[in-house]
């Protein structure tokens, strides 16, 4: 089969089309023909040597979330068939050809969607889910600030999170950005080039925050959290050292958490993959909830494709298409 291959640590020249062995099938994997694959912050990371790969996962082939069709079935699957179009959520190994998964992290393309808009969903709507409803515990009428607004995560987030009945805040990097969230279902955005989060909604306050900044916004993430306030953080782009008030932690009764869906078991994703089918999959189908496919490369575009995914102009998600 046809891959991009990492042929070194480094930028984006560093990827490359090459020959690679196809992927064999056992147990309850199904082989999946990939058509097309979402591009994510972690593909970055990774490509420059910064995030390897699992054990047993190809360190030297990108990509986390890919749409295609079954091809092939091991025994042990009960719930695809050859011919199916899924998408699906990996340890890596998307930038190709052909991809082997455990079909518990596969779930039916929903009705109504292309492979391209179905690739940018498994990453990001699993990591929404499982960060924002789940250790988040979001209710509806309680209020959600995201920062990022205009990432793949931010865009899931503002339509999951109105559709479900919540009020939503997101930080953005610009005005225009900005009005794209509204559009999106988002109450309020924050320029945070030229407003300060913290000072917007000090009097508000806000009950569940997602972050993927860290360091100076931990202490005004605590600061702007309504008591029995929930904040996850998804990554830290900020990596300094900061403080954290134990005492407002405790008199607040703030709950402060994280996690990385990569390295989750197997079983966790099965069980989130169930979820996700259930609570999200009917929002998709019944337009309630949109994917935000800001351009499609081909496969031998990869390196032009990473270039626009780290200078950051993009809203939505940046698809590789075969």
């Amino acid at each position: 089969m046809e891959a991009i291959v990492i042929t070194k640590s480094g930028g984006p020249e560093v990827l490359a089309l090459k020959e690679y062995p196809t992927p064999e099938i056992s147990g309850d994997q199904v082989l999946i023909e990939v058509k097309a694959a979402g591009l994510n912050r972690l593909d970055v990371f990774q490509r420059e040597g910064n995030y390897p790969a699992p054990a047993g996962v190809p360190d030297d082939i990108l990509g986390l979330e890919i749409a295609g069709t079954v091809v092939q079935c091991g025994p042990d699957v009960t719930d695809f068939k050859t011919g199916d179009q899924v998408c699906a959520l990996l340890e890596g190994g998307g930038y190709a050809e052909f991809v082997s998964v455990r079909e518990g992290q596969c779930l039916p393309v929903p009705e109504g969607l292309g492979f391209a808009e179905a690739a940018s969903l498994p990453e990001t709507v699993f990591t929404v889910w499982s960060n924002i409803f789940q250790r988040g515990n979001l209710q509806p009428g309680e209020t959600l600030l995201l920062h990022g607004g205009n990432s793949g995560i931010g865009i899931t987030g503002i339509q999951i999170a109105h559709a479900l009945g919540s009020k939503v805040i997101v930080t953005v990097g610009s005005e225009e950005k900005g009005k794209t969230c509204l559009d999106l279902g988002a109450d309020l955005y924050i320029n945070y080039k030229t407003q300060n989060f913290e000072e917007e909604l000090q009097n508000e306050g806000v009950d569940v925050i997602l972050d993927m900044i860290g360091g100076e916004y931990l202490a005004k993430n605590i600061n702007i959290l309504k008591p029995d306030g929930r904040l996850v953080h998804i990554n830290a782009i900020d990596r300094s050292e900061t403080s954290l008030d134990i005492k407002k932690v405790m008199t607040k009764r703030l709950t402060i958490t994280g996690s990385t869906l990569r390295s989750r078991g197997y079983e966790f994703k099965k069980q989130l993959a169930k979820e996700v089918k259930k609570y999200v999959w009917p929002l998709i189908e019944s337009k309630q909830f949109k994917p935000v496919i800001f351009r499609t490369f081909s496969f031998s575009e990869a390196s032009e494709a990473h270039r626009l995914l780290e200078n950051g102009t993009h809203t939505g998600k940046i698809i590789l298409v075969r």
